[in-house]
């Protein structure tokens, strides 16, 4: 069908990793087995940092959180491209698919903006000891934490606002194993200036300023710790970190 033929496409079918049926069961062993120990593995990090009144510090509160996002991350698209795996149906209707980009989009901005306040919180550790208890207050890091939620949030739920305006033409085939913003763009008819300019904007934005923040930061660390003149100092300062 010509790409200039609107339709009301009301599901996409994933072209996936592979159409090998016997590459397809290597995959679904390898991504079910990385999924169960991800969740297992960051199932047992926030019950014992909840079990264990020593870890109730800033540091560990980022960690869990930064756990919780990384096991509903991975939920959001491996246990989906299981069953697709495994049924041999690659099809999504439209609204799942948004819901799935929604997730998919909002927990990894989550997850960096998390990494960017857990190296806030370590600098502030490392190279500024003494104000680190003003600096960083619960009430503070409870307030970065908040922040990286909602913003996380409300970034993601303007896309999928947005996705959700344009009419799709031609195929309904995405070259991907997941919905994400730029897959679904390629499929849509009308004019999507808006929806590529806050992609380009905003969304480079959102992305590369925790990751501008993580760089500076640790470069800061690094360069603290390697002013410590001896080795026994330098494993008190990581020590500092947990």
């Amino acid at each position: 069908m010509p790409r200039g033929n609107q339709s009301h496409i009301t599901e996409f079918l994933f072209l996936g990793l592979t159409s090998d049926p016997e590459q397809q069961v290597w995959l679904f062993a390898r991504f079910l087995a990385m999924y169960l120990v991800n969740v297992s593995g960051n199932s047992l990090i926030i019950a014992a940092i909840r079990g264990d009144a020593r870890l109730h510090t800033l540091m560990y509160f980022f960690l869990s959180n930064l756990s919780l996002v990384d096991t509903c991350f991975t939920t959001g698209i491996i246990p989906r491209m299981l069953v697709n795996v495994l049924t041999q149906r690659k099809t999504i209707l439209f609204a799942p698919c948004l819901t799935q980009m929604y997730f998919f989009v909002a927990f990894g901005i989550t997850d960096s903006l998390l990494l960017a306040a857990m190296a806030i919180d370590h600098y502030m550790v490392i190279c500024n000891p003494l104000h680190y208890t003003i600096t960083m207050g619960p009430k503070r890091c409870l307030l970065l934490g908040i922040a990286s939620w909602v913003v996380s949030q409300l970034h993601s739920l303007t896309h999928m606002i947005l996705m959700a305006c344009p009419s799709f033409c031609g195929t309904n085939i995405i070259h991907h194993f997941l919905c994400d913003i730029q897959p679904l763009l390629t499929l849509s008819c009308p004019n999507t200036s808006i929806n590529e300019l806050l992609a380009f904007t905003e969304g480079s934005f959102v992305i590369m300023t925790p990751f501008i923040f993580i760089i500076v930061f640790y470069v800061y660390i690094t360069c603290a710790v390697l002013g410590v003149p001896s080795g026994k100092g330098r494993y008190k300062v990581f020590s500092t970190c947990g």
